[in-house]
């Protein structure tokens, strides 16, 4: 079992930045894919950025790519999304998600079925 706790949302005005934050309580963090999904009112969630175990493989979401960047710290057992030039449009809940996988397995996950473990969801709002 995983817990993950997602923190670091809030208010911005567009353009702005902010960083999400995602600790997970499993000590063997290592060896899970993580996502960023989120969902606005009124729509289906949607993927977001996903990073691989080691870190060296991530995919986004075209609508975020160049704007956004997952990262993640096995030593701290988290996972981080920079978010840059913030749109109105990005307004959402994210949600942090956990894919257990094998260390042979250098794969990212794009699909909600996909994923084990998620968190309870953080607020961001981006003011026009």
């Amino acid at each position: 079992q995983v817990q993950l706790v997602e923190s670091g949302g809030g208010l911005v005005q567009a353009g702005g930045s902010l960083r999400l934050s995602c600790a997970a309580s499993r000590r063997t963090f290592s060896n899970y894919v993580m996502g960023w999904f989120r969902q606005a009112p009124g729509k289906e969630r949607e993927f977001v950025a996903a990073i691989n175990w080691s870190g060296g493989n991530t995919y986004y979401a075209d609508s975020v790519k160049g704007r956004f960047t997952i990262s993640r710290d096995n030593a701290k057992n988290t996972v981080y999304l920079q978010m840059n030039s913030l749109k109105p449009e990005d307004t959402a809940v994210y949600y942090c998600a956990a894919s257990k996988v094998s260390y042979s397995d250098y794969s990212t996950r794009a699909t909600r079925g996909e994923y084990d473990y998620w968190g309870q969801g953080t607020q961001v709002t981006v003011s026009s």
